[in-house]
């Protein structure tokens, strides 16, 4: 077997192990205790460490991983995974609630430390296994990745759902922490030295001098917070409280909306349909799906302001954000290595995604924040205007090809 089709193999396995355990802990966290009488912003500030944390990881992981190798960077965050879920699986429901909240909060960080480290790691690994000429391959690669991540984090969802309602909050989470724990040990087979630079890099280096990538960071900010502010805690709680679904019921619905997600994002390349074989995403692609998702949630919020039926507005409108929101995720997670060197690849990426992780962030406060005071409509409405910031940020990216010839003629 090719070597680099080897470490990719290992490196994706690892990634879709740890992505289901993180998506079936965010469900159980939700579902649990939102039972035991948290409010929506109790709960989304349960998640604040893990999104803060994310931040944090991806600004210093890009060094960890450029100076130490990415095999460093993604079993340790499979590792602090397996431990934040033993941590939570002991807590006690006795101690008083802030106690309780603090305690949650801890393990959310470890949690978030490890979701952006395995993250940077298996983003930065597909850039160096696919040479930089084959632009569309690597645009297949990296759509392959990353929708299949997505669609297994819905798996992940359903999960979480299922191990709740059978075997209860500890187990669910002791039964993932010894899954974790056989793919951690298949990490010797990946290469020590990967992703690693003989450079030392400054502290100053860790921020991104690069235009594009500066730009395209600022639009991820607010692509990613506009999904978000309405998905994360308003969604799956608005079912549980308006709707009256059981828990089973909410994560299944979720994990059907993810996995679909993920499919339309891994098959991006073939939807999107490029007229010449070879050619891959231009700087005016992501442009325009960014344009258009920036209707869709006003479209949601309108149809359920003229008292359209719930279910079905909620579920077509999901339908339609998810398959314009994957187009952007793809393209973006093409662009981002697109305007990228390899011996920036690692800086560039752990910079680019500490902007997801700020989205995130934002989007999660924004959603609990919103859903308690102006119920799913709000959280629409202030979706859109994130979605809109995105779009008008995306539209100062220069052509693609345009910087990929000055990086040549930099190093001719």
């Amino acid at each position: 077997m090719d070597k680099n089709l080897r470490n990719y193999i290992l490196v994706t396995a690892a990634y879709w192990g740890f992505t289901i355990t993180d998506g079936a802990l965010r469900m159980l966290v939700l579902l649990h205790f939102h039972k035991l009488g948290y409010t929506p912003i109790e709960i989304s500030f349960l998640f604040l460490f893990y999104e803060i944390f994310g931040v944090f990881t991806n600004f210093l992981g890009e060094w960890i991983g450029s100076q130490f190798g990415l095999r460093l960077t993604l079993y340790g965050g499979i590792g602090l995974q397996i431990f934040a879920l033993i941590m939570l699986g002991f807590i006690n429901p006795n101690w008083v609630m802030w106690i309780q909240v603090i305690y949650i909060m801890t393990s959310q960080a470890f949690s978030g430390i490890a979701k952006d480290l395995t993250k940077m790691s298996s983003k930065t690994a597909v850039r160096l296994v696919v040479p930089k000429e084959a632009q569309s391959k690597l645009f297949k690669w990296v759509a392959i990745l990353t929708g299949s991540k997505n669609a297994l984090k819905g798996v992940g969802f359903f999960v979480g759902a299922a191990l709740l309602e059978f075997f209860g909050f500890r187990n669910a989470l002791f039964i993932q922490a010894t899954v974790l724990l056989i793919i951690f040990l298949t990490g010797r087979f990946l290469p020590k030295n990967m992703g690693r630079i003989k450079a030392k890099i400054k502290f100053k280096q860790l921020f991104s001098k690069s235009k594009p990538i500066n730009i395209l960071s600022a639009a991820r900010f607010f692509l990613f917070g506009a999904r978000d502010i309405w998905f994360v805690v308003a969604l799956p709680v608005f079912f549980y409280e308006q709707l009256n679904w059981t828990f089973l019921q909410v994560g299944t619905y979720m994990a059907c909306w993810v996995i679909g997600y993920g499919f339309v994002q891994s098959f991006s390349p073939l939807f999107l349909r490029y007229k010449n074989k070879g050619e891959a995403p231009q700087e005016n692609t992501i442009q325009l799906w960014t344009s258009i998702l920036t209707v869709v949630p006003a479209a949601i919020a309108i149809a359920l302001m003229l008292d359209f039926p719930a279910e079905i507005v909620i579920t077509g409108g999901l339908i339609i954000f998810g398959i314009v929101f994957a187009f952007n995720s793809a393209i973006h997670s093409y662009l981002v290595l697109a305007y990228t060197e390899d011996d920036d690849v690692a800086l560039n990426v752990g910079f680019y995604y500490m902007a997801n992780s700020g989205g995130r962030l934002i989007g999660t406060i924004t959603s609990g924040l919103m859903y308690q005071f102006t119920g799913i409509q709000g959280c629409l409405w202030f979706s859109c205007l994130f979605v809109l910031l995105a779009s008008i940020i995306s539209f100062k990216l220069p052509p693609v090809a345009s910087v990929y010839r000055q990086e040549i003629l930099g190093h001719s």
